[in-house]
């Protein structure tokens, strides 16, 4: 007997990564991006006060080859596993309120790395294409 196939069904977030490889611009992916929550891995070397305090955000960056400095988030816990099956903590932040605040440096932002419809952008694309009105 064959075991019942599970039916996936993409989150919204997903499915505006989707859209985005297909028309970077597209205003309603967009919104929908910057309006999601997505998982920002807890350093290890912070203390379960950093981890706490709901102000403060630690972010954590990765080097990737080539020299290109990211911070590392995730639409979903199975995305942040699949890329970083160490990592045990993490913050649950709305993305654009994370570009809102992103840094100034060339710091880019790789949403879900490893998965089929990741996305990196660049310190800039961030902050323009994310950091978006609410209301």
């Amino acid at each position: 007997m064959e075991t019942p196939a599970y039916d996936y069904f993409p989150t919204p977030a997903e499915q505006a990564l989707d859209a985005l490889a297909v028309n970077a611009e597209d205003p309603a992916a967009l919104d929908t991006l910057a309006s999601s929550d997505v998982l920002i891995p807890v350093p290890d070397d912070a203390s379960d006060a950093d981890a706490a305090d709901p102000s403060a955000v630690a972010l954590p960056v990765m080097d990737r080859p080539g020299g290109q400095s990211v911070v590392p988030v995730f639409t979903s816990e199975g995305a942040m596993a699949d890329l970083l099956p160490f990592v045990s903590r993490y913050r649950l932040v709305p993305l654009g309120a994370l570009a809102s605040q992103w840094p100034d440096d060339d710091l880019a932002l790789a949403i879900d790395g490893s998965s089929a419809h990741a996305l990196t952008l660049t310190s800039e694309g961030v902050r323009t294409l994310l950091a978006r009105p609410t209301g």
